[in-house]
């Protein structure tokens, strides 16, 4: 796989199934969650000092926690066909969260917009060997998977602006809907057979790009927006993941559901997460992800807000998110053998 300029190794016969290091600010509070857990009577903080004081906790408690990893690799197509539902965010800083403890994981970027390259810090200008090539030109995808700079067990397939054409360019190839199917378990069955994840991040509709990360996926994980349209097309995504099941992947469920921009002051997001719940008790998680600056801000930086800011409220939200999506990935595993 090609490598940043940083001179990091690539995903191939070498790929480390070591955890990865630990930064040492990782181990260092903030100085506001200091001052928050500083002489200060939970009852009788500020609702501030008494969040901060409660994302701490869970903080610390994450820290000691299990992140099990999965007997063989799991893939995840990431998917909700409404734009601006923390999809590429959720995508991203799960696959972080995840790599950050030690997991190897594979992000394909498979969004016109690249986002997700983005924020992973990986080159993904025009020309550079993308997920384009591999579904267009059979480019071997350990060929074009980069090395994200901020974590060593972490890679990600970049998408360039030669994608957004590819859903009209593949409408003419013989078994279109199969491509990202044979580059993936080709890479899984060589350089890339030591990858624990491989999360997909589809584009904000149902073409032929989602159509080729659900005939691939072993899962779908949803994000749903604790707004008033979270459940708008979401009907339509469920039929499009039935639809595949029936003719294309037999094996493909909706797993996951993250509930994103949680505002729990608002009687609109209670409501809200109470009705994804009422509807999918099984597969919505626990762990909701509350509205952070610091998650809009960090691709900007060209990074996930789980290496920009890991004190902050939303790294350790999706750190929590990773680790129930980790523990239901190894529960699954052991119902199916028991």
């Amino acid at each position: 796989m090609t490598e940043p300029t940083t001179g990091a190794t690539g995903l191939g016969a070498e790929l480390s199934a070591r955890p990865a290091a630990r930064s040492a600010e990782d181990t260092t509070v903030s100085r506001e969650t200091t001052d928050a857990l500083a002489g200060l009577d939970h009852d009788e903080g500020s609702p501030l000092a008494n969040e901060l004081i409660a994302t701490e906790r869970l903080r610390r408690e994450l820290e000691k926690s299990d992140f099990p990893r999965p007997p063989q690799t799991r893939v995840i197509a990431v998917s909700n066909q409404k734009g601006g539902v923390g999809k590429t965010t959720s995508t991203v800083n799960i696959a972080a969260a995840l790599a950050k403890r030690g997991a190897n994981v594979l992000v394909i970027d498979a969004d016109p917009q690249g986002n997700a390259s983005t924020a992973l810090g990986v080159d993904h200008r025009s020309g550079t060997p993308s997920i384009y090539e591999v579904l267009l030109d059979d480019e071997p995808m350990a060929n074009v998977a980069q090395r994200c700079p901020d974590l060593p067990t972490l890679w990600c397939v970049p998408a360039t602006i030669d994608l957004a054409g590819a859903d009209i360019e593949m409408v003419s190839i013989v078994r279109r809907e199969f491509r990202l199917h044979g580059a993936v378990n080709d890479l899984l069955a060589g350089p890339g057979k030591k990858l624990d994840y491989v999360f997909i991040d589809c584009p904000p509709s149902l073409g032929l790009l989602t159509l080729n990360a659900m005939v691939v996926a072993h899962e779908v994980l949803i994000p749903i927006q604790c707004e008033y349209y979270a459940l708008e097309g979401l009907t339509q995504l469920i039929k499009t993941v039935e639809m595949v099941k029936k003719h294309l992947n037999r094996d493909i469920v909706v797993s996951t559901i993250v509930l994103t921009m949680f505002d729990g002051r608002t009687n609109l997001a209670r409501e809200v997460a109470s009705e994804v719940r009422s509807h999918f008790p099984d597969e919505t998680l626990e762990h909701t992800v509350p509205r952070s600056v610091r998650v809009s801000e960090a691709p900007s930086f060209g990074q996930t807000v789980i290496t920009h800011d890991p004190h902050s409220s939303g790294a350790v939200a999706y750190t929590a998110v990773a680790r129930e999506i980790a523990a239901r990935g190894a529960a699954t595993h052991r119902g199916e053998h028991q």
